[in-house]
């Protein structure tokens, strides 16, 4: 637990706890009749309502959405099953940037909505909530499918040959079992949608404000360190009662059920009613996951004067995006790689030994430990790339300058997936092999590599894919660092959508498609090679 404390307390805790302090701290004493004066104010107020509530809407709706995709992947077998799963996943590895990205080539100035009806709901709520369940639908297809795929269908037939209706049987035999799987995703999509950050600032316009946004507007433009900081005590709170529920309900799930081998309850569809359900799913798929995607690709080539690469081409000149950068925006590509790269190294090492460590130890400090890691998924973003320039700047940790500033933030992010991945995978490995390994002489570094390495091979593949791809589209802590020399992908589809002009437009449709498909290629690369799902978490 030694490394990954050190790294959570250097570079998490450190840098949060220093912003919150310099915003709240005056003269040499604390401040705290701010908090007052800023959770009075009625405009944070609104901002407050509008986080929660279009967070338990976003849940909501995502839930009706996917929950009967949860069940076609659980109990269905049909031909591109695996692709299919691996298409639903892509939305949420892709960046928040690149998501708004494709909603506004579908609901935006320009987009195809308005070219068709002349309807535009950019700027609408409608927009934001859509976004959000594309970004979240494969949360709740994975955590619950993944459960209800190993649930044993014989109990809900038990119930029905003692004369229990189907509905009936589902609701007081199936239901109850998938509740705290139901909670989870609820509550880790509910988690996602209040920390909404790039959705929000590029769908939402000036009319809209989550409490990640506006801790962005109080930092970067208003330079408002008091309110920024108690927005984040006030998230950090929030965030905090979630994962706590979180941790119950998932600590629930492992513990109440027996499970069979998920290959024993799949078929293919029977009757009218299931392949009608199973035609009602691909048709939710195409129209909200597919469709944002192949607009942005379509409008990456639609130039002025017709199909071509010519934004593509703008890509490759500095002076392609109108003074918005110092090098030829394309370069972000390789910058990109190479940072998350270095991310996803860190972020096996110091995931890897923490996932290890909740593996052989029990007990509430450990549970802490474990809840101490999910913390960066929602903790803003934003506090702790501002945070990372107001606390690395002093001998030996003068970091400001340097590249690898990136990476740190990008892999604080990406541990939480490796710990995730593993955990399972390491919890399912019988202690009995290390000790009969001790016993005929094996030292315990020859025993990790000669018996858990090989079963865990997989695993530790599909978390490093799983890092690389979040390190890959890290928006909010990287606006605030990277450095305008060598700015990420993410960091310039932002910039070029903030410039005017369809130059700058074209630009990051052609940016975003790219990174759309690096982030495509890797979940088609993790679903060939991901373990067994019984032990393979939640993702």
């Amino acid at each position: 637990m030694a490394v990954p404390l050190a790294f959570f307390a250097l570079f998490f805790a450190y840098p949060v706890v220093a912003i919150v302090g310099r915003g709240l701290r005056s003269g040499g004493s604390w401040q705290f009749g701010r908090i007052g004066e800023v959770l009075g104010d009625p405009d944070i107020g609104g901002v407050l309502w509008f986080t929660t509530w279009q967070a338990l809407a976003s849940t909501a709706l995502t839930l009706v959405l996917a929950l009967p995709a949860a069940y076609v992947f659980a109990r269905f077998d049909f031909p591109g099953k695996q692709l299919l799963r691996a298409v639903v996943t892509v939305p949420f590895v892709l960046p928040t940037v690149v998501v708004g990205t494709a909603f506004l080539a579908v609901l935006g100035r320009g987009g195809l909505l308005a070219e068709l009806w002349g309807v535009r709901l950019d700027t609408s709520v409608w927009a934001i909530l859509l976004a959000h369940v594309f970004f979240n639908y494969a949360v709740v297809v994975r955590t619950v499918g993944g459960l209800w795929s190993q649930l044993d269908p014989r109990q809900e037939e038990a119930a029905r040959v003692l004369g229990v209706g189907r509905f009936a049987a589902w609701r007081r035999v199936t239901l109850p079992a998938l509740a705290p799987a139901v909670a989870a995703a609820a509550l880790m999509v509910f988690l996602f949608t209040f920390t909404s950050f790039g959705v929000v600032q590029i769908l939402g316009g000036p009319s809209f404000s989550t409490l990640e946004v506006e801790i962005y507007r109080q930092t970067a433009q208003f330079l408002d360190l008091p309110t920024a900081a108690v927005l984040t005590l006030v998230q950090f709170a929030a965030v905090g009662a979630i994962l706590a529920v979180h941790a119950w309900t998932v600590r629930r799930r492992e513990s109440a059920l027996r499970l069979v081998d998920p290959s024993r309850t799949a078929r293919r569809p029977r009757g009218v009613g299931q392949w009608a359900l199973l035609g009602g799913v691909l048709a939710t798929v195409l129209v909200l996951i597919l469709l944002p995607l192949a607009v942005l690709v379509e409008r990456s080539f639609d130039g002025p004067g017709g199909y071509g690469f010519r934004y593509y081409r703008a890509l490759q000149s500095a002076d392609g995006g109108g003074g918005t950068f110092l090098v030829p925006p394309l370069e972000a590509v390789g910058n990109s790689l190479q940072y998350a790269v270095v991310a996803t190294l860190i972020a096996l090492v110091v995931g890897g030994l923490a996932a290890a460590a909740l593996t052989r130890r029990a007990g509430r400090l450990v549970r802490g430990f474990d809840a101490l890691l999910m913390l960066p998924l929602g903790v803003s973003a934003v506090t702790v790339g501002f945070g990372f320039l107001i606390t690395l700047h002093q001998s030996p940790l003068d970091l400001r300058t340097s590249w690898i500033l990136v990476p740190l933030a990008q892999a604080l992010v990406g541990v939480p997936f490796v710990v995730r991945t593993m955990l399972p995978v390491l919890r399912a490995v019988d202690g009995r092999l290390r000790d009969a390994a001790a016993v005929l002489g094996a030292s315990p570094l020859r025993a990790w590599r000669e018996v858990d390495l090989p079963m865990v091979r997989r695993a530790l593949l599909v978390a490093a894919g799983f890092a690389f791809a979040v390190s890959l589209g890290e928006f909010g802590a990287t606006v605030f660092i990277a450095r305008p020399d060598n700015p990420t992908l993410p960091v310039a589809v932002a910039r070029l959508l903030g410039r005017a002009g369809d130059l700058n437009y074209g630009q990051a449709m052609a940016l975003s498609t790219i990174l759309m498909v690096v982030c495509a290629v890797s979940l088609l690369v993790l679903e060939r090679i991901r373990p067994d799902r019984s032990t393979s978490g939640e993702f």
